[in-house]
C-alpha cells in the first residue's frame, strides 16, 4: 500500500481554502524574508511614485514558502486587482488571450507552475511582456493572418518551484527575479503564533517553537502541523497547546523530531535495507517506495539533502552516517576514520 506522508502529501482543496484565509494582506503582515520584502518594497514605491506598474517578477523557490501570497501582496500594494492562473491551465495561446485581454491597466496577473507553459503559449507571452502586444496568428494556411492586440499595462508575476526550466527567454523578460528561501524557526514560530490567533486557538510560545522545529522551513507545512495539533488538543486535551500537547500530537501523526514523516523515514530505509546505503537510482528508489520519480525528487529530496541525510551522486542517491543514526542504526564503516563504505 502506497503510503502518505502528513508533510509531504499534495494540498487538498479544503487546505487551500484555509490557507487563503490565513495568508498576509500586506508586507508588513507578511513574516519573514526580510531582504526580499525591502527589495519589493522598493520596487512598489517606485513604481507607484511614477505611475507606472511594477516590473514583471519571477518567484522561485520551493513550495510552500509563500509565492502566491507575495504576488497577491504586490497587487494589494498597489492598488490593483489581481487575476491568477496557472502554467498547465494556459494549454493554447487562446487561452493566454483570454486572460490577458481581461486585465485593466495595473492588474497584477499570477501563473504559477510558469515553468510548465506550453512553447507555443510562451512565445505568445514575450511580446505582451515586452511591448504590451498580443500578437495572434488566427487561420492556418493562406488564410493565416496575424492581429496585434495592444495590452493595458500590467505586471506579471511568475511563481516557479523550478527556475532552471524556465525558457531563457521568458526568464529574461522579468526585471526581477527573486529567490524565496526557507525559513528559520523563529520566523516560522511567529507564524504559528499569528495562525493561531486566527484560528481563535490559545496557543504558548513554546507550543509554537515545538510546531516550528518540525516545519522543514516552511509555513505551509507548519499551518498543516498546527491544525493537526490543535485537533489533537481538542480531542484528547482541553483546546490549550503547550509543548507536550504538541509533542504528543506530533508523535500521533508520525512526525519526528526532525521533522520527518513515515514517508521520508521510509525513503531513508528503502535505500539502507533494500540498497545497502545506495547508490541507488531515482526511479528504482521511488518504485521502492510507490511515488513516481517526480514527486520524491521534488517534495521529499530537498529536505533530506537539505538536513544532510542523503547525497546525490552521479550513480544515485546515497544515505549518509546521519540517516544511519537518525534512524538508529549503525552504519558501516570502511576504516578506522568511521567513513562510510561506498560500493
Amino acid at each position: 500500500m502506497r503510503e502518505e506522508g502528513l508533510l509531504t502529501s499534495a494540498t487538498t482543496p479544503e487546505e487551500i481554502e484555509t490557507e487563503i484565509g490565513l495568508r498576509p494582506k500586506t508586507l508588513d503582515e507578511f513574516i519573514g524574508q526580510t531582504a526580499l520584502k525591502e527589495r519589493l518594497s522598493i520596487l512598489i514605491e517606485a513604481a507607484s511614485q511614477r505611475h507606472e506598474s511594477v516590473d514583471h517578477l519571477l518567484f522561485s523557490g520551493p513550495p510552500g514558502l509563500g509565492k502566491t501570497s507575495l504576488a497577491a501582496i504586490v497587487a494589494a500594494e498597489m492598488g490593483a486587482a489581481f487575476r491568477s492562473t496557472s502554467g498547465p491551465a494556459l494549454e493554447r495561446p487562446g487561452d493566454l488571450a483570454a486572460v490577458i485581454t481581461n486585465l485593466d491597466h495595473g492588474d497584477v496577473l499570477f501563473i504559477d507552475e510558469i515553468h510548465r507553459l506550453p512553447r507555443q503559449v510562451e512565445e505568445v507571452m514575450y511580446p505582451a511582456m515586452e511591448d504590451g502586444q498580443l500578437d495572434i496568428v488566427v487561420g492556418k494556411g493562406p488564410a493565416a493572418r496575424s492581429i496585434k492586440i495592444d495590452l493595458p499595462s500590467f505586471t506579471l508575476v511568475g511563481a516557479t518551484t523550478r527556475v532552471g526550466r524556465v525558457a531563457p527567454p521568458l526568464r529574461d523578460r522579468f526585471g526581477y527575479v527573486a529567490r524565496i528561501d526557507y525559513y528559520g524557526t523563529e520566523d516560522l514560530a511567529a507564524i504559528v503564533a499569528r495562525s493561531a490567533r486566527l484560528f481563535d486557538t490559545e496557543i504558548l510560545p513554546e507550543g509554537c517553537q515545538a510546531i516550528a522545529k518540525r516545519s522543514r522551513g516552511t509555513p505551509r507545512i507548519a499551518n498543516r502541523l498546527l491544525r493537526r495539533v490543535r485537533d489533537y488538543a481538542s480531542v484528547r486535551a482541553d483546546g490549550h497547546i503547550d509543548a507536550d500537547i504538541a509533542d504528543e500530537a506530533m508523535e500521533v501523526f508520525e512526525v519526528d523530531q526532525a521533522g520527518l514523516d513515515k514517508v521520508d523515514r521510509a525513503i531513508l530505509k528503502a535505500i539502507i535495507e533494500k540498497f545497502d546505503g545506495g547508490p541507488v537510482g531515482l526511479s528504482t528508489l521511488a518504485i521502492a517506495v510507490g511515488e513516481d520519480t517526480e514527486t520524491v525528487e521534488d517534495a521529499y529530496e530537498p529536505f533530506l539533502i537539505l538536513e544532510g541525510l542523503i547525497r546525490r551522486t552521479p550513480r544515485g542517491r546515497v544515505a549518509t552516517r546521519r540517516a544511519y543514526t537518525h534512524l538508529g542504526l549503525e552504519p558501516p564503516v570502511a576504516n578506522g576514520q568511521g567513513q562510510l563504505i561506498e560500493p
